[in-house]
């Protein structure tokens, strides 16, 4: 069980750089598959007329893939956006609910020192230091529901204390809500079909490159840098999908500041 889990961590880790060396085979092998067919081809097929029609019909191919590329990038940063914004709200949230507890009285000091467990609990598992180890954003493997149960056990002796009871119950449902909504957009937010559309369209765009173009070692060398970039491009938009793991992630900074207010 261990040794699968560690497996499934690690090909979590790898998956954007083996999709970007796979984007980066498909479009540089068409680039060179197109010079290698060129050679074969009769003359009749390589004039003017001819280059000028592949070159439109490509601008019209290129056209679309530029627009199906930006709405992927325009997916992945909207939830990457959203979920970053949903981090500093949770850990907002977090302060508010231990200054509620602490104008409660001395009475919810377990209370709170029950909430600053929590939250460091909260941040070890979103951001594990350990390399190949996935970021667990399940809200139930936290004390959450306890937490909730330490604040409803609470007697209030005046008015003051029960609208803070009342108050600090709210925010901690939402923070529950937060959590958990948090957790529900983990999945991927990038169309695997409409990827996989980009990646044909620019394949078929490199094949006619290659076409056209005479063998020499700047054609290809161009053909190269030119694959690397775009391969680089899907590389970091599939990182960029994946907020909690990988190289682009979401700061942890929110909720250490979170955590260095608790229990003042």
């Amino acid at each position: 069980m261990g040794a699968s889990r560690h497996s499934e961590m690690e090909t979590q880790i790898v998956h954007a750089v083996g999709v970007g060396l796979l984007v980066f085979a498909c479009i540089f092998g068409a680039g060179l598959l197109g010079m290698h067919l060129r050679v074969g081809l009769p003359e009749q097929h390589l004039t003017a007329e001819t280059k000028d029609t592949v070159r439109f019909g490509m601008g019209f191919v290129a056209t679309m893939a530029a627009l199906l590329l930006g709405l992927l990038v325009a997916s992945a940063k909207g939830s990457y956006d959203t979920q970053k914004s949903e981090v500093t709200q949770i850990a907002a949230r977090i302060v508010v609910l231990d200054r509620m507890l602490a104008h409660y009285g001395p009475e919810t000091a377990e209370t709170r020192e029950l909430l600053r467990r929590a939250t460091g609990s909260v941040i070890s598992r979103m951001w594990p230091n350990k390399m190949f180890q996935h970021a667990q954003l399940d809200p139930s493997a936290s004390p959450g529901e306890v937490l909730y149960d330490s604040i409803q056990k609470l007697s209030p002796q005046n008015d003051l204390q029960r609208a803070l009871k009342s108050q600090a119950l709210g925010a901690a449902v939402d923070l529950g809500q937060a959590r958990w909504l948090l957790f529900e957009q983990e999945g991927s937010s990038i169309s695997t079909p409409m990827l996989v559309v980009v990646v044909f369209w620019l394949a078929i765009i490199f094949l006619s490159f290659g076409l056209f173009a005479p063998s020499n070692k700047i054609v290809i060398t161009t053909l190269l840098l030119a694959a690397l970039s775009v391969s680089g491009a899907i590389f970091l938009l599939l990182e960029l999908d994946q907020p909690f793991d990988g190289l682009i992630q979401i700061s942890s900074e929110p909720m250490h500041k979170a955590l260095s207010h608790l229990g003042r």
